[in-house]
């Protein structure tokens, strides 16, 4: 599903006609309208009015479920289980986990440099 279709399953799982929505965003509902129609886009501060609109997330309305984030399940049990550690633990994972992709992006460079 791409962002039209979201932006039309969100509004109306909230409830909302296309003119309350574009009454919410200070748009006419005509240019509400293309953007379901996927023929135009809003501009970034339009976008950040529709997601304010309806309560939702950016993501909600950019990406599918699951699109973002760790594909491996292992991967995910453990980012749901860093949640529930207490906020020195999740430091300390955040350190780890940045000191790892540094090494990762130094590696990459130093490939590029050598080759």
């Amino acid at each position: 599903m791409y962002f039209p279709q979201r932006l039309v399953a969100i509004r109306k799982e909230r409830g909302f006609t296309q003119q309350m929505m574009a009454d919410k965003i200070g748009i006419h509902v005509s240019q509400y309208k293309r953007y379901e129609a996927s023929n135009s886009q809003p501009t970034l501060e339009v976008f950040r009015k529709l997601v304010l609109a309806l309560n939702a997330s950016a993501d909600m309305l950019l990406f599918e479920d699951g699109e973002r984030g760790p594909q491996d399940d292992a991967l995910k049990l453990q980012f749901e289980a860093v949640s529930q550690l207490d906020p020195k633990e999740q430091e300390a994972i955040k350190t780890l986990i940045d000191g790892v992709l540094l090494m990762h992006d130094a590696k990459r460079y130093t490939v590029r440099a050598s080759g």
